[in-house]
């Protein structure tokens, strides 16, 4: 699952992307909400992580126009405000709050998994190559 991890500053972005590479995630850091679309558009992730101090609806509207992130779940991220300090999710427009101190990895790991949608094209449930068949070259 690919992750872009947005905080407030490079020390933050950072910290949640090893906390997340830790859970097996493939990251990419970003540093506020500019700079967090160009990063998706470069790394094209499952889910967005977000400092909860970020998110307005500003950058929701942003975001919701930006190709890179208009499809992509966001999940805002405290590593100080619990979600009871925060509005309730549908006023917030996110798909999730995780409190991390509070969270086991595997807590975080399931919601990641039911925020995760797939990108790209995926083949029919039980498709199989036909025997023989030769991978398609770019020459």
């Amino acid at each position: 699952m690919r992750l872009v991890c947005v905080g407030r500053h490079a020390y933050l972005s950072e910290h949640l992307c090893r906390y997340f590479r830790g859970l097996g995630a493939d990251c990419a850091g970003a540093v506020g909400a500019t700079d967090a679309r160009a990063v998706a558009s470069v790394h094209e992730p499952h889910v967005v992580v977000c400092d909860c101090d970020l998110i307005t609806p500003a950058l929701l509207d942003e975001w919701a126009a930006a190709p890179g992130l208009a499809d992509v779940p966001l999940i805002a991220v405290s590593l100080t405000r619990r979600p009871e300090d925060l509005p309730p999710l549908e006023l917030l427009g996110v798909a999730g709050v995780l409190y991390l101190p509070a969270l086991e990895r595997d807590q975080v790991w399931s919601l990641l998994s039911g925020a995760h949608r797939r990108r790209g094209v995926a083949p029919p449930i039980g498709w199989q190559p036909p025997l023989g068949s030769q991978s398609v070259s770019t020459r």
